[in-house]
């Protein structure tokens, strides 16, 4: 049996549906999707990078501000650390120039001073104007200016706009105190 062979040519249209299966080109667009796709995707990589930016920044600055803190919380601090220091049954020494009273120590200036200054000065010093805890510092410091004869100021001050006595460290007066 002999078998035929058959050759044929076949000539079809470009647009015929039938598709060359070539790879595909280098310089093609990877993104298929819509252009606001495209968009979208850059528009959250920005923002991304701005929000790390910002946290970066803020780090810096909170690292910043901790490290210089307010002449407040400095006299703040001091004063709590001598108010633990109290507590603690370790014997108090005083600076020289400074005078022990109960478990303080208290420095009395030469000059005058308006109590703006004198909060100044006392946080040069590193510590604060001072505290009066209870009734017994209280007697003990009255009894000092009686005895004396000396002015000094407390850390008290009338805040015109709460219309009360507050001390430095943020509490108000206690009446209590005051009353005998």
């Amino acid at each position: 049996m002999e078998s035929q062979l058959v050759y044929a040519d076949l000539n079809l249209p470009r647009n015929s549906g039938v598709e060359r299966s070539s790879p595909p080109s280098l310089l093609q667009n990877h993104c298929q999707g819509p252009h606001w796709h495209n968009f979208a995707l850059k528009f959250g990589c920005a923002v991304i990078v701005l929000l790390a930016l910002t946290v970066i920044g803020l780090s810096v600055s909170v690292i910043f501000i901790r490290q210089n803190t307010p002449i407040e919380k400095t006299s703040m601090d001091a004063q709590e650390n001598r108010k633990e220091a109290t507590e603690r049954p370790v014997l108090l020494t005083c600076p020289m120039h400074w005078q022990k009273i109960q478990n303080k120590c208290l420095y009395f200036h030469e000059t005058s001073k308006s109590w703006s200054d004198s909060l100044a000065d006392c946080s040069t010093r590193e510590s604060s104007l001072l505290l009066i805890q209870d009734q017994e510092e209280l007697r003990l410091i009255q009894n000092l200016i009686n005895k004396k004869a000396i002015l000094f100021w407390i850390g008290l001050n009338l805040t015109l706009s709460e219309k009360n006595w507050k001390w430095i460290n943020g509490s108000f007066l206690n009446s209590n105190m005051t009353s005998r």
